[in-house]
């Protein structure tokens, strides 16, 4: 086969492709680079979402878990009252029946619910 001969003209034309070719690859690599770093944050996106909705649900029940336990904890004092404070015991018996002493005033405040 015969050889061609490369003129100056040829040579620069060559140059020039490859480099246009080599700027094009390295645009394409960025595009695809950041396209796959796009797709990762949107895939996390629901994730995290899904992520607060369920702390928000679980403050919520540590919150009604709290009540119970204060509920839990007024009930036990009052019970442990009753059994071990006859003054205690007194007080309440007389408020449900709504029993008093003579000379005794008694004062009721109705509690709005």
């Amino acid at each position: 086969m015969a050889k061609t001969k490369l003129t100056p003209q040829k040579l620069a034309r060559l140059e020039s492709r490859v480099r246009f070719i080599k700027g094009t690859n390295r645009l394409l690599y960025l595009f695809t680079a950041i396209s796959f770093g796009l797709l990762i944050v949107a895939s996390a996106y629901p994730s995290i979402r899904e992520s607060e909705k369920l702390q928000a649900k679980l403050r919520s029940a540590q919150e009604r878990e709290q009540k119970a336990l204060d509920i839990k904890e007024h009930r036990e004092i009052e019970l442990h009252a009753l059994r071990e404070d006859p003054a205690y015991l007194e007080v309440q018996a007389r408020d449900r029946l709504n029993y008093y002493r003579e000379g005794e005033k008694i004062l009721r405040f109705e509690r709005d619910r």
